[in-house]
């Protein structure tokens, strides 16, 4: 269905757009001639404010709080009246966005209903959680943190809006931004890691892939989720409360979000958590104030699953009129499922409970961005059955899926070069594990319209591979978190009969993401067993490890000589593990986030402070008794954040900084050479952290400020600048204003946060 099949419906809604605007034409008469774009641009400001008032104008209070109505999409519901239910809540003007409702025939069907027999003809807005593709399924999003590419992060999202807008989308929940140090949270999956600069930088490229500027019928609006603190559950329980200082709050879980505004993010997401005892749904200090007064964002926000209702679960609401005032007064425009605006804000607006003003200025928001999307021009821009066709799971789309999966891929120890396999030389290879045939496993979770019938298994991508030249069998050994060891011996039987070893192993994609919380971490059931058993058949033994999270994978790594973090890497897993492990790619990701020894050391992360009693080691060799320590482990990471291998190594020089002294208002250049000193080609991350020495607050020991992923030839060595500008050598101060302060600075280039080449420079603070 497109536009050109419904020409009366577009002309009924574009007349009645000269109608609205009709009464305010005076005051828009001169806009039609602009003698600069910034006339131009000032021009389309006012006549979307004249015909967004003059609308406004027209709907009667029940419309306007239908508008600020998100109920679930009649597919998400039960009973055989959910559709004529849908389309008759559409009719009265009850519903101003869907969740979940998608397909261009069906999506075209709500939005004609909705434009030809409501009151108004205002369109709807559909709108769903399309993470890391659509159809086309990419790694999960820590994964694609992992390949520390912007620019593959950034083309991943462009392709899931792609087809997301094919099938009727018009609006994403995504990206989610929160900062995430506890493993234990599922969640983490579907975040960029634990780093704040890192967060920044992917939450933008992240934007920019799903909106660009929103002009064209393949851009959807973004939304950046969950403000805010989300990441910091408390014990790492989902939905849990999140507690801590303002300093916390600003340094570590709010730039991400500015990020994504600066970016341009249209939407903003409510998170179910607390923060200082007030529920977020409620907050109207952080949304209201530092969301839109203090960053100046003018889109909408909306709530969370029920975030509304929960309100009373909360206990700082006694019924739903009260959570329904205080969320939409706290400025959360759209009730996501909750139904509580719709029904029960009409009442408390006639009883002077709730301002009338506040409802229209969210009712602007909502009118705003289908106004920007073009919808009150042509309802039916995103409405066609042979687009839809067209854009999906394309081959195009399927490459872009492996070339980011592979390079999402981390190589975390590979003890005596055991990988690559030698791809000519192996005559039997042994697969073993639950996860090596798994197809809907591949996917991860919140996989939009990800099948698993579109994916390729490991096991699959391995005998496409090596083709009639290698014998692979398979056995699977072992559930993924069942006790029943009965599938050992045929898994070392196969391993006995092989040449060598390759074991798919892990999470389920089902633990982790929303509501999968885990207080063990390590590998589930009797995997690390069976990996074991394997292992004593005497062959050489390869795993591949699957998750969302960060996992404590100690008994492994003294167990193998090689491990993979393949996170849940997509439609193309199976293939492009198979291009990392036989050497046809050099694997190139590096960790998002920091991998413990144990649960007791959580949360640990790199950016961490010293301290007044850091671990100091005595003339013997031991540690300090009185110092901040474990008596039972190191303090010390198994794998620390940036951490990655590749099957070349590389070798730095000390960073070079352009200026041995700066003012606190100046930039810095600093030159990073490093070289490829192995015998093959391949890419390494180039990671710059910064230490501020002594400052009138306590400062992490390290922070990101910079990376660069570069291709060197065996041999070959580049320098790499990076600029450090005054807002990567501030912080808040005592006043909570940022500053940079008078002092000596200390940079560190390397492939990890354990980056070990420094060098110093002095911040003075009048110029040179």
């Amino acid at each position: 269905m497109n536009n050109q099949n419904h020409p009366a419906h577009a002309r009924r809604l574009r007349a009645l757009a000269v109608a609205l605007s009709a009464s305010l034409l005076t005051a828009t008469a001169g806009l039609a001639v602009a003698d600069t774009p910034k006339a131009a641009s000032k021009a389309g400001a006012r006549d979307e404010a004249a015909f967004i008032e003059a609308l406004l104008g027209k709907m009667t209070l029940e419309e306007k709080l239908g508008q600020l109505n998100q109920p679930p999409g009649p597919d998400n519901r039960t009973g055989p009246q959910a559709e004529a239910g849908g389309l008759d809540q559409v009719r009265r003007s009850e519903v101003g966005s869907f969740l979940g409702l998608h397909g261009a025939a069906r999506t075209c069907q709500y939005q004609k209903v909705a434009v030809e027999e409501s009151r108004l003809g205002i369109p709807l807005l559909f709108a769903g959680d399309v993470i890391h593709g659509f159809r086309t399924i990419f790694p999960q999003s820590i994964g694609e943190a992992a390949t520390f590419n912007p620019a593959a992060v950034e083309k991943s999202a462009r392709i899931a809006a792609i087809e997301a807008t094919a099938h009727g989308f018009h609006w994403t929940f995504a990206p989610m931004v929160d900062i995430a140090r506890d493993p234990r949270w599922g969640r983490m999956s579907e975040g960029s890691g634990e780093d704040v600069y890192l967060g920044n930088v992917l939450a933008r490229a992240r934007v920019r892939g799903f909106q660009g500027d929103l002009k064209r019928d393949d851009e959807m609006l973004a939304t950046a989720k969950h403000f805010v603190a989300y990441g910091a559950a408390e014990a790492g329980r989902d939905y849990n409360v999140a507690d801590m200082s303002e300093r916390t709050l600003r340094e570590v879980y709010l730039p991400p979000f500015q990020a994504a505004v600066d970016a341009g993010v249209q939407t903003v997401m409510a998170s179910f958590n607390e923060v200082g005892g007030v529920p977020m749904h409620a907050n109207g200090p952080l949304i209201n104030g530092v969301l839109r007064k203090e960053w100046g964002f003018d889109g909408l926000v909306v709530s969370d699953y029920t975030g509304v209702w929960e309100l009373e679960k909360h206990g700082i609401a006694a019924d739903d009129t009260a959570a329904g005032i205080l969320a939409l007064d706290a400025g959360v425009d759209i009730d996501m499922v909750s139904d509580i605006y719709r029904k029960s804000l009409p009442a408390a607006v006639r009883a002077g409970k709730l301002s009338q003003k506040t409802v229209d200025e969210a009712v602007r928001r909502v009118l705003r961005l289908k106004y920007k999307l073009g919808l009150f021009d042509d309802p039916y821009r995103f409405c066609n059955v042979e687009r839809e066709q067209a854009r999906t799971l394309t081959p195009e789309f399927r490459q872009a899926a492996r070339e980011v999966a592979r390079e999402s891929l981390v190589l975390l120890k590979n003890e005596g070069n055991a990988l690559p396999l030698a791809k000519g030389k192996l005559r039997k290879l042994a697969v073993i594990g639950p996860l090596a045939d798994s197809h809907p496993d591949m996917l991860g979770n919140w996989a939009g319209d990800g099948r698993p019938e579109d994916t390729v298994t490991p096991l699959q991508g391995l005998r496409t591979a090596l083709g009639s030249a290698t014998q692979v069998s398979y056995a699977k050994g072992a559930s993924i978190d069942g006790k029943d060891t009965s599938g050992f011996a045929d898994a070392v039987a196969a391993a006995r009969n092989a040449d060598a070893v390759v074991m798919f192993i892990g999470e389920s994609a089902a633990m982790s993401g929303e509501a999968s919380s885990r207080t063990d971490i390590g590998l589930p059931g009797v995997q690390q067993q069976l990996v074991e058993a394997v292992k004593a058949a005497g062959k050489p033994v390869v795993a591949v490890v699957f998750s969302g999270r960060a996992l404590t994978i100690e008994p492994l790594s003294k167990t193998v000589p090689a491990i993979v973090a393949a996170w849940f890497p997509g439609v193309e897993a199976g293939n492009a593990i198979a291009d990392v492990l036989l050497g046809d790619y050099n694997p190139a990701g590096r960790l998002p986030v920091t991998f413990p020894r144990s649960v007791g050391q959580i949360p640990l992360y790199y950016d961490h402070k010293n301290t007044g009693r850091p671990i100091r080691i005595n003339p013997d060799g031991k540690e300090e008794k009185y110092t901040s320590r474990y008596l039972d482990s190191p303090n010390t990471p198994l794998y620390p954040f940036g951490w990655g291998l590749s099957y070349t190594t590389f070798r730095y020089d000390a960073p070079k900084p352009k200026l041995a002294k700066i003012g606190a208002g100046d930039t810095q250049q600093v030159a990073v050479t490093v070289t490829n000193t192995g015998t093959r080609a391949g890419d390494e991350v180039v990671q710059l952290y910064v230490r501020d020495d002594v400052s009138s607050v306590t400062r992490p020991l390290r922070q990101l400020r910079g990376f660069q992923r570069v291709h060197l030839k065996p041999g070959e060595s580049k320098t790499l600048d990076f600029t450090l500008k005054p807002d990567d050598l501030a912080f808040l101060g005592l006043d909570m204003r940022k500053r940079v302060e008078p002092g000596t600075f200390i940079v560190f280039a390397g492939g990890s946060s354990d980056a070990s080449q420094q060098a110093q420079f002095e911040v003075v603070a009048q110029g040179r």
